[in-house]
């Protein structure tokens, strides 16, 4: 992140633009929308400029901007239209010690002004280091489309409103009070009633919430995917968004756990396989804990939390504790892993079958039905299987496996460095040592990559649509 995010109060402060023609006038119609005192150097400035200077808008100083005019200024914008005016002006502004924007010109620029969507006071910024302004327009219109005019009428209401609710205690029945206005009883109010219906309307929902039964925890058992937050079930994101707690598994990507509350408390329990790992007892000690305290709890693991995710033993302790929980499916890694190699874990003809399998368990390398997978057909999803390879390549040609039988690796699926290796079983060791595997891993016996693979690899480019929700 090069531009780091701010609001910058601006009110009763100066904001000076130097430039009187096209690239000022676009800087201004956004910036007269300010509280600030803006002042415009132009030795010819726009009739449109000079109207707003006439309306008392701004001041306008008919002359080239020089040293000292952004003495006190929070902002200096260079619009000139002109490179070599915009690089002597901004010289003389950094030397009066004001941030410089120069129009149309990132690297002299010391701040940029993102595309805005304006709901006073609601105000959204959109930025994309100047690498894609064409991006950013895109966005902001897809934002316009989603929230409404009103919606800066319903805000102001919570503004005035914010000293009555703070008879709620703090922490989540304060979040849920406004989760409730903005969602459903303001919009609501505002549509039947219009903005005299408002008050009322937070005065009634403020009666309903000072007296309410205690709140019950609650646990959501919840599938990350494979790591990808593009991945994660909409479900998902919503009780991320809610969740007072998040208990994640080490496989859970830090883009994930980005798309939580901020105000959220994270909790890492990662394990690792023959490594460093929290004592499932102590997991379930957490879980039961923060749920007890009426928290809402996202038990948040890789892949999908009804394979090899341990999740019986953490519902029984839940269900010991008198706890409400749900479960959220997410994409398992099996399917990611196929995904990436153009294949599917069923085909007609092939295998009417597949086996998930764990390469190991609690007492170590894990033991299966080795002569029904070394039928010929036989397709399996191998999870934890790395560090068991040589054992399984051993298990399987003693019960008599095909030595070609194809076996492919995908690690990281569906992730940043994700890498495939094709292989057979045969040589499945040493190819797999060679290759220095470092990040999750899933094999997949009975299955090679599927040819044509650039065509699989770029996608057509997404079409940006307008959001359906109002809020």
């Amino acid at each position: 992140m090069k531009h780091f995010p701010i609001f910058l109060a601006v009110e009763g402060r100066r904001i000076v633009v130097s430039g009187g023609g096209a690239a000022a006038m676009a800087k201004l119609r956004l910036l007269l929308k300010t509280r600030g005192h803006i002042t415009v150097f132009a030795a010819d400035p726009a009739p449109e400029i000079a109207d707003w200077a006439e309306a008392a808008r701004l001041r306008l100083v008919r002359r080239a901007a020089g040293p000292g005019d952004a003495l006190c200024a929070a902002l200096f914008y260079a619009a000139n239209d002109d490179a070599a005016e915009d690089a002597r002006v901004a010289r003389l502004a950094r030397a009066d010690g004001a941030l410089v924007n120069m129009v149309d010109n990132l690297d002299g620029s010391q701040f940029i002004t993102p595309a805005i969507v304006d709901r006073d006071p609601v105000t959204v910024a959109i930025g994309t280091e100047g690498a894609a302004p064409v991006l950013a327009r895109a966005i902001k219109r897809d934002l316009e489309a989603r929230l409404p005019v009103g919606l800066g009428v319903l805000a102001r209401a919570g503004k005035a409103f914010r000293r009555a609710a703070e008879a709620l205690p703090m922490g989540r029945a304060r979040r849920e009070f406004w989760a409730a206005w903005y969602d459903r009883a303001g919009p609501r109010a505002l549509s039947q009633g219009g903005a005299a219906a408002l008050r009322p309307a937070l005065d009634a929902l403020l009666a309903d919430r000072l007296d309410p039964a205690p709140a019950a925890g609650h646990v959501a058992f919840v599938g990350a995917g494979p790591g990808d937050p593009e991945l994660l079930t909409l479900r998902a994101r919503r009780l991320l968004d809610a969740a007072d707690v998040v208990i994640h598994d080490r496989l859970v990507t830090p883009a994930i756990l980005e798309l939580a509350r901020r105000e959220a408390e994270i909790v890492d329990v990662g394990k690792t396989g023959f490594g460093p790992s929290t004592p499932q007892a102590e997991i379930d000690r957490l879980i039961v804990h923060h749920a007890a305290q009426g928290a809402q709890v996202v038990r948040l693991k890789g892949g999908d939390a009804t394979v090899f995710g341990r999740l019986d033993e953490e519902i029984e302790a839940l269900e010991a504790a008198g706890i409400a929980y749900t479960i959220v499916p997410g994409i398992t890694a099996a399917s990611a892993a196929v995904a990436s190699i153009g294949q599917s874990l069923t085909r007609r003809g092939r295998n009417a079958s597949v086996r998930l399998l764990t390469g190991h368990d609690m007492q170590g390398f894990a033991d299966h039905d080795w002569a029904a997978l070394a039928r010929p057909g036989e397709v399996a999803a191998i999870y934890m299987g790395k560090r068991a390879a040589r054992f399984l390549q051993g298990r399987l040609l003693m019960h008599g496996a095909a030595p070609d039988t194809p076996v492919t690796v995908v690690e990281n699926a569906a992730r940043d460095g994700e890498r495939v290796l094709a292989t057979t079983l045969a040589r499945l060791e040493p190819a797999l040592g060679e290759a220095a595997l470092d990040g999750p891993a899933l094999v997949l016996f009975g299955l090679a990559p599927r040819g044509a693979a650039a065509l699989r690899d770029t996608p057509a480019a997404p079409e940006i649509r307008p959001l359906k929700e109002a809020y």
